[in-house]
């Protein structure tokens, strides 16, 4: 049987959970329909969930189309859970982007359509809410062709809009309005297509059409519309048809090398980590060992793979399947099963852009904290804990403050932990403003360490990372002393002069050196006379910060990329905010009674721009923001506490370490 991974998205509200609770009712895997307000919807199984009315995490459930299995995956709306959002992208083949009919085209959508059309997911749009009130079907398709793309295709009429009568009918094959558009619109991108279309129009037969359609769907070139209400059925069978015709569903190759992406980590309830699996190809069964990064192998002890609304046990899980691995205590999101997986797999998005101080209640909570965030942190890397040992803080990094309020409660709810926050903040990055070098040789300088490391640090282009070169002989010490260097490096510039991370630059390894092992005459070996992995992780920050502070660095603050759409007669009201918030708008965009503004905006301005503009506009401004890139700060420069020993700070940096390598030595 074939299998299809198809993931529902929309802004919030628009009904996505509604559409995924319709379509398993239709499918015969549930007997009831639950209801989002009331909180028995499948997906929404968190009590946060169910209070909030919103999905915050994804959930996967399964429900058979004829000779096709979906594993349909529920996403949060709120553009504050994004990275969730985009953690399941990385295993879709298709994709259902709702819109309501009512609303029409909202700022989350067009961040999703957006997403959908860079990484070429195949996508089918589903207009919601035509029985609602106010709903409209025109205005809804123009929207989708101006605001999200042109390549869209009504696939049937909507009529008796904003009543309980209101009905979807397909367009069948002899309708020659709606063959015409299908043709013009598949011939600009079928040579032989638009060939025979110049040729004879009307000659070209509905099957060739259909299947040109399908074939362009599944290429991500084209978007079917359907129209339809998730609470009284309308259009739902169409719908079904259209996924099961229009998107890519395939069998994979079982058999194949084993490939796979871990995109979700949960606990159980016996705290035991579960792990939820796209495979790519082969197939991984019970007892497999799987390894992850330079860690050893894991063994899996149980599976369980998705079928008819729920998740059930197997001794496997194949190609083209999700599954739920146990046993793997080690694995993280994002982690790769046995091959590294395709683009789709490796996908990167943009990273969070404020951070927060958590603060617990009660004093005596602290240790609890840190270990209730560091398990949030499995299910969310990107919330990226930091703990400042010296002013006893833990910080998160955070999409938005709905986000905050969803860790806030979730501590309390699961954790028992109350907590408050410090004020956000904005979370800048450091690059290179130049090239520095330095290096520390063993038995010289007051090296204390039996390591020598030499380092050159130099700026990389935008967006191209941290890499880590070698301009030393591989051979000229144990790779694993090389390992430990390269690794340090990465934790080191987590922190930069101004206690940013450090990104877009290339680090060099100019010199290298070790003590061998050795030990006294007839004696067993001796770490003292031997140099260890413990030497170069010492060592290295040390003259990775010595390098960083002769280059220099420039601090640099996130932008987002803002569209405003607002009536033409606020203009004037909302220019001075946008200018007083440092915002670089363009050319401001005419359209009838509306205006449209693109530009580029701090991070840090976006929350107050969110709460203001809706006073400017009447309620009627719509604001999409998507991070964009960094800028060098102007003005003072920001700065962030630092955590854990300081390498700036020689002196107390190697009073520390000493100090932990002396508690070390006598506890063995």
């Amino acid at each position: 049987m074939r299998t299809l991974n198809l993931g529902i998205l929309a802004h919030v509200d628009a009904g996505k959970t509604s559409l995924t609770e319709r379509l398993l009712f239709t499918a015969g895997v549930i007997d009831e329909i639950g209801s989002v307000d009331d909180g028995s919807t499948q997906t929404d199984s968190l009590a946060l969930e169910r209070r909030r009315g919103i999905t915050i995490k994804s959930a996967v459930v399964s429900f058979v189309i004829g000779d096709v299995t979906v594993n349909l995956i529920d996403t949060p709306g709120h553009p504050d859970f994004i990275a969730e959002v985009e953690r399941v992208l990385s295993v879709l083949d298709g994709a259902v982007l709702v819109v309501s009919a009512v609303e029409g085209v909202q700022a989350q959508t067009r961040v999703l359509m957006r997403t959908l059309q860079r990484l070429r997911i195949p996508t089918l749009v589903f207009v919601n809410k035509i029985d609602r009130s106010g709903a409209q079907d025109e205005r809804t398709l123009r929207g989708i062709a101006e605001k999200l793309t042109p390549s869209i295709v009504s696939m049937g009429s909507a009529r008796d809009l904003g009543t309980r009568d209101a009905a979807f009918t397909p367009y069948p094959a002899d309708d020659t309005a709606f063959t015409a558009r299908l043709a013009e619109l598949l011939a600009e991108r079928d040579d032989a297509l638009l060939a025979a279309y110049v040729e004879d129009e009307t000659a070209l037969p509905y099957d060739r059409l259909r299947a040109a359609l399908a074939a362009q769907t599944r290429r991500a070139l084209v978007h079917p519309v359907f129209f339809g209400s998730a609470i009284t059925s309308a259009g739902v069978d169409a719908l079904i048809a259209g996924v099961r015709e229009l998107l890519p569903a395939d069998e994979g190759d079982a058999d194949g090398p084993v490939s796979g992406t871990v995109f979700k980590v949960e606990r159980g309830p016996a705290g035991e980590k579960v792990a939820y699996v796209r495979m790519f190809s082969g197939t991984v069964r019970t007892r497999d060992r799987l390894r992850f990064r330079q860690d050893g192998a894991e063994k899996v002890t149980a599976i369980s793979v998705f079928d008819r609304g729920s998740a059930v046990r197997s001794a496997s899980v194949g190609a083209g399947r999700i599954g739920k691995l146990w046993g793997l205590g080690d694995v993280r999101i994002g982690d790769p099963i046995g091959l590294p997986g395709t683009a789709a797999s490796q996908r990167h998005f943009a990273p969070p852009t404020l951070e927060t101080v958590v603060v617990p209640c009660r004093p005596a909570d602290r240790g609890a904290l840190h270990a209730a965030l560091t398990q949030l942190a499995e299910q969310d890397p990107l919330i990226n804990l930091r703990q400042d040992d010296v002013r006893q803080e833990i910080s998160v990094s955070l999409y938005g403050e709905v986000q905050k309020e969803v860790i806030q409660a979730t501590l309390a709810d699961e954790y028992g932990i109350d907590v408050t926050f410090r004020e956000t903040t904005t979370i800048c990055v450091e690059r290179p403003a130049g090239t520095g070098a330095a290096a520390e040789i063993m038995g010289k300088d007051a090296n204390p360490f039996l390591a020598t490391v030499g380092l050159r640090v130099e700026p990389a282009p935008i967006g191209a990372g941290v890499a880590f070169r070698l301009e030393v002989e591989l051979g000229s010490m144990p790779f694993s002393f090389v390992k430990v260097v390269e690794e340090t490096v990465h934790e080191t510039l987590r922190q930069g002069l101004h206690g940013w991370q450090v990104i877009d630059c290339t680090v060099t390894m100019t010199h290298s050196g070790y003590a061998p092992r050795q030990s006294h005459a007839h004696a067993t070996f001796d770490k003292s006379m031997s140099s260890t992995g413990a030497d170069f992780r010492n060592l290295t920050p040390l003259v990775v910060m010595s390098a960083l502070r002769r280059a220099g660095t420039t601090v640099c603050e996130p932008m987002h990329r803002f569209h405003l759409d607002i009536p033409a007669d606020t203009f004037g009201a909302v220019l001075p905010l946008l200018t007083r918030l440092r915002a670089v708008p363009r050319a401001p965009v005419p359209r009838g009674t509306s205006c449209l503004l693109e530009g580029d905006i701090p991070a840090a301005s976006v929350h107050e721009l969110e709460i203001r503009l809706p006073g400017l506009t009447r309620g009627e401004g719509v604001l999409d923001c998507v991070f964009d890139h960094y800028q060098p700060v102007r003005g003072s420069i920001p700065a962030r506490p630092r955590s854990g020993p300081d390498p700036l700070d020689r002196d107390a940096y190697l009073l520390r370490v000493m100090r932990r390598v002396t508690r070390r030595t006598e506890d063995a």
